[in-house]
């Protein structure tokens, strides 16, 4: 079924009437669960942290991903109690309390892009800032670790078909000639030839590549025979089987190598995720 106005890319005029956030969503619409989440993620050279709450209709759960590179330690943890506030997302503010780790982040302004983009009878919006200064602390056993570097902020939601699949990738960085990069690449959700969701920034500044794929989780290909490839440091990984409701989730830290997009990087960080998912 095609829906009016979308794909859809933002931010700008159009804007298709669609329950869109901020404003209300209902449960089910056209058949659909409403699917909704945010996930923020730091990438330090030292230190690499990830917070995130996701909702499947009336189902959440919320889960946190730390790796402490100068210590070698990886830690993370998932809660799928009903209200929750082992993780709270509150605007520019993100804290993680849970035993053996307490963390207080503050994300500071970048560009954003928006995007809504079909999906089977449905349609998904999200909303990505990469490059976003951020600052704060992280507190384990016996160490205090105080943050200061750049990171992601990814907010989605919408009616996504039952089965969606997909490979993410995002990161921060510089290029060889100094300027500061990040990205958003995604194959498989709001993934169209444009108005997708996909976006470089250089010097805070957002453009919209050609599509890409994946080779797995270990590079990302641009349609003009760069790739980023990968080199991973830490995983978290999960399974879940809720009958209605199934998930296959691999999300990893690491450094990155290669083009962006042709531009050459002398330094990159951050994260790439696979996530097949029945909802």
């Amino acid at each position: 079924m095609a829906i009016d106005g979308i794909p859809w890319r933002g931010p700008g005029p159009g804007r298709p009437g669609l329950p869109l956030p901020p404003g209300p969503m209902p449960l089910w619409r056209d058949g659909g669960l409403r699917k909704r989440w945010r996930y923020v993620g730091f990438y330090g050279e030292g230190l690499m942290l990830c917070a995130a709450r996701a909702e499947v209709g009336p189902t959440g759960q919320c889960f946190w991903a730390l790796w402490d590179r100068e210590e070698g330690r990886e830690l993370d943890h998932t809660s799928l109690r009903p209200g929750s506030r082992e993780v709270v997302l509150d605007g520019p503010r993100v804290t993680i309390d849970a035993p053996g780790l307490h963390a207080d982040l503050h994300l500071g302004d970048a560009r954003p892009i928006e995007s809504i983009c079909p999906s089977g009878d449905g349609w998904g919006w999200t909303r990505k800032r990469a490059g976003v200064a951020m600052t704060g602390r992280v507190e384990l056993p016996g160490r205090r670790i105080e943050l200061d570097g750049f990171g992601v902020d990814d907010e989605s939601a919408g009616y996504q078909a039952r089965h969606t699949s997909w490979h993410w990738s995002a990161g921060v960085g510089r290029a060889t000639d100094g300027r500061a990069l990040a990205w958003n690449l995604v194959e498989g959700i709001n993934d169209p030839p444009e108005h997708s969701e996909r976006a470089v920034w250089v010097e805070g500044v957002p453009h919209e590549p050609a599509p890409v794929s994946f080779d797995g989780l270990d590079a990302v290909r641009f349609a003009g025979g760069s790739h980023l490839d990968f080199e991973p440091g830490a995983e978290r990984s999960r399974d879940d089987n809720f009958l209605l409701v199934r998930s296959t989730y691999r999300h990893r830290f690491g450094n990155f190598t290669g083009r962006l997009d042709g531009i050459e990087l002398s330094e990159g960080r951050g994260v790439m995720e696979s996530h097949d998912a029945l909802w």
